[in-house]
C-alpha cells in the first residue's frame, strides 16, 4: 500500500510541479529577466549588447554569488519572485477577461457602465447599419433565384462578412466577445424559447467525454488569451526603463487580442452546437416528447421541469 501510494504521490507531485512551472515560474521569471537587462541597459543603452554582458558578468563576480548559501538564497528569492509575478499575471488576466466578456457590465461602477453604454450603442448603431445592407443584398439574391437568374454572391457573402466583425447578433455588450458568447444564447432562445444558463449545467453532465475536453480546452484558451493580454499589461512600466519593452507590450497586445476572438469564436461555437446536438436527449431523459427535431418551444418545458418553485410566503 505504502508503495502504492508513494509512486502515485510522487506522480502527482511532479504532475503538479511541471504545471507550476509552466504556468507561473517559467513566464515570471522571463519577466524579470527582461526587468534586469531593461535595468542595466536604460535608455541610452537600449541595444547595447557588450555593456549587458558586461553587467551580467559583475553581477556574477558578486560576492554573495561566490557562497553556496548565497547562491541558495538567490536561487530561491529568484523563485519566489517569479513564481509572485505569475500569479498577478494570472489575476490580472482573470480581470482582463471580465472585461472582455462584459457579461455584467450593467453592474460596473458608473464611469466603466457609461463607457461600456456608449460602446454598445455605437457598436450597435454600426451593426444596424450593416444588417440592412446584409438585408437588402439577401433581397436582391432571393428575387434573382424566384426569377432564376443567377446573381454573384461576393456582395452578400462580403455584406454578412461586415456584419459578423461587428457581432453575430445584434449588439449587446461593449467587446466583440462578450457579444460572441451572448449571441449563443439570443439565437437558442429565438429558435427554441431556451434559456442558456438554466438548460447548459443539466446538458453538461449529458455530454460525451470527448465533446466535454474539446469545450473545455477552448474555453481554457480564452484564460490563456487573457493572461497574454495580462504580460502585455505588466510589460507596460519596464517601457519607462527601456524603450524596446513598448515592442513586447505591442506583440503581447495584438497575440492576445487575435487569440481571444479565435478562442472565444470556437467556444461559442462548440456550446452552441452541444445544445443543438444533445438538447433532445436531455428533452427525452426529462420526459419531455420529442419526435424528430426539438421543437421551437422546447424551452418552454424546459422552464417548466428545471426552474425551482418560488418560496412560500411568509405569513
Amino acid at each position: 500500500m505504502t508503495g502504492i501510494l508513494g509512486g502515485f504521490g510522487g506522480q502527482l507531485g511532479k504532475s503538479l510541479a511541471d504545471k507550476w512551472l509552466g504556468l507561473l515560474a517559467l513566464p515570471g521569471a522571463l519577466f524579470l529577466a527582461v526587468v534586469a537587462a531593461a535595468y542595466a541597459l536604460g535608455q541610452s543603452h537600449a541595444l547595447d549588447v557588450p555593456r549587458l554582458v558586461r553587467q551580467v558578468t559583475g553581477w556574477a563576480h558578486a560576492p554573495v554569488v561566490g557562497t553556496v548559501g548565497g547562491q541558495v538564497v538567490l536561487l530561491l528569492a529568484a523563485l519566489a519572485m517569479s513564481v509572485v509575478v505569475g500569479l498577478v499575471a494570472r489575476v490580472l488576466g482573470s480581470a482582463i477577461e471580465r472585461v472582455v466578456l462584459a457579461a455584467g457590465w450593467h453592474s460596473w461602477p458608473r464611469l466603466a457602465r457609461a463607457f461600456a453604454r456608449r460602446g454598445t450603442e455605437a457598436r450597435r448603431k454600426r451593426w444596424d447599419e450593416a444588417h440592412r445592407d446584409y438585408s437588402a443584398r439577401w433581397a436582391e439574391a432571393a428575387q434573382a433565384m424566384a426569377l432564376d437568374r443567377e446573381l454573384d454572391p461576393e456582395a452578400r457573402h462580403a455584406a454578412l462578412r461586415a456584419r459578423t466583425s461587428i457581432a453575430v447578433e445584434r449588439p449587446d455588450r461593449p467587446t466583440w466577445s462578450g457579444d460572441r458568447i451572448n449571441g449563443v444564447a439570443v439565437r437558442l432562445e429565438r429558435d427554441h424559447s431556451l434559456d442558456l444558463a438554466l438548460v447548459w449545467p443539466y446538458l453538461w453532465l449529458l455530454l460525451p467525454e470527448q465533446e466535454r475536453t474539446e469545450i473545455t480546452a477552448a474555453r481554457t484558451g480564452m484564460t490563456r488569451a487573457a493572461e497574454l493580454g495580462a504580460w502585455a499589461v505588466l510589460f507596460a512600466p519596464v517601457i519607462y526603463l527601456w524603450w524596446p519593452a513598448a515592442i513586447v507590450v505591442v506583440v503581447l497586445g495584438i497575440v492576445a487580442r487575435g487569440r481571444t476572438r479565435t478562442a472565444t469564436d470556437t467556444y461559442a461555437r462548440l456550446v452552441e452546437a452541444a445544445v443543438r446536438l444533445y438538447a433532445r436527449d436531455l428533452a427525452q431523459r426529462l420526459g419531455i416528447e420529442c419526435d424528430g427535431a426539438l421543437p421551437a418551444d422546447a424551452g418552454n418545458r424546459f422552464d417548466e421541469l428545471l426552474n425551482s418553485a418560488p418560496p412560500p410566503e411568509i405569513s
